[in-house]
């Protein structure tokens, strides 16, 4: 997932780039408000990490004027904590506020939140290298060799597919597929992983479905 960061304080953007590399996004960096703006209207991301304080067009600016054009999630970094403030940026269409200084953890743990709330482009068919999902017909395909799966499979299968390259933990999985949360100890992911790999995975050279160990689950092309 591709996530842009609007900060002229380097070392911060620099530092926060890094986290998010590690975590498996891409990142691009805009050092001014208007190379921001340049970037946010003309570029796809999933979601924009804001500054408020920026040379150029600040960050409320900035704001105002992507909403016009665009509903992109926005999630506002800035010293500035006051009420007013906070109020004036969620008004102009900020999705979230986080004040300096903060934790890293607490920063990625609002990242991903925001993620899972944002609306997704719905596709027909979902392709990840050879793997081919029609999510109407609810048929699978790897090559010309169509994959029986069960009703839980696919669902697990088009989880993976629709955010395809991004690690998904165990808790998520569950919450998603289940829609309870079980024990952090269970077993029933890796599983049901395991089922599914055994049909996408394990008769073909390419492998699609990837273990991120200590984190969860992945889908993506690495060939």
């Amino acid at each position: 997932m591709r996530i842009l960061i609007i900060e002229d304080e380097l070392k911060m953007a620099s530092y926060l780039k890094k986290g998010l590399t590690e975590a498996s996004f891409t990142v691009d960096i805009a050092e001014d408000g208007s190379n921001g703006l340049f970037l946010a209207l003309h570029e796809e991301f999933d979601l924009i990490v804001l500054d408020v304080m920026l040379p150029g067009i600040d960050g409320f600016e900035l704001l105002r004027r992507l909403r016009k054009e665009k509903e992109t999630p926005v999630l506002l970094l800035t010293a500035r904590d006051t009420v007013a403030d906070k109020v004036e940026g969620l008004e102009l269409g900020a999705d979230d506020y986080l004040a300096k200084p903060f934790a890293y953890a607490e920063f990625l743990a609002r990242i991903r939140s925001l993620l899972r709330r944002a609306p997704r482009a719905v596709k027909d068919v979902l392709r990840i290298g050879e793997l081919e999902v029609d999510l109407i017909k609810r048929r699978v395909r790897r090559g010309d060799v169509r994959i029986e799966l069960t009703a839980q499979e696919f669902s697990l299968l088009q989880l993976l597919a629709e955010r395809q390259g991004e690690v998904l933990t165990r808790t998520f999985i569950t919450s998603q597929i289940w829609d309870i949360n079980f024990d952090s100890d269970t077993n029933v992911v890796d599983a049901a992983v395991k089922r599914l790999r055994a049909k996408i995975d394990n008769s073909f050279e390419t492998k699609l479905l990837h273990t991120v160990r200590g984190m969860g689950y992945v889908l993506e092309d690495r060939s």
